[in-house]
């Protein structure tokens, strides 16, 4: 089950389940959109991979099927993550 995470890793904004702004990882690390293209160069300062739009779980779901509650803060360090980024940033996510 997909993880829903309430906020964004880096700026700590909220994602309820139905924000269309939430961007996740492979790993399910979540960002929101601005920082994914502002900060994050579309490159996960986790993992290396790319984001994609996080699913929005339908309304009728989250009673069985909620949200995560685990709220991850870690903002990035924006010289270490530009330096780890230079690697991948030019690198299409599926082919790296």
């Amino acid at each position: 089950m997909l993880e829903l995470r309430p906020s964004c890793e880096h700026c700590n904004k909220s994602l309820p389940p139905d924000a269309s702004e939430a961007m996740i990882c492979s790993f399910e690390c979540t960002f929101c959109r601005d920082c994914v293209d502002a900060v994050l160069d579309n490159v996960c300062p986790n993992c290396g991979g790319g984001f994609a739009p996080r699913p929005i779980r339908p309304q009728a779901k989250l009673a069985k099927n909620p949200p995560s509650g685990k709220v991850v803060y870690k903002p990035v360090d924006r010289e270490k993550h530009a330096a780890f980024a230079a690697g991948f940033r030019d690198i299409p996510p599926h082919q790296r």
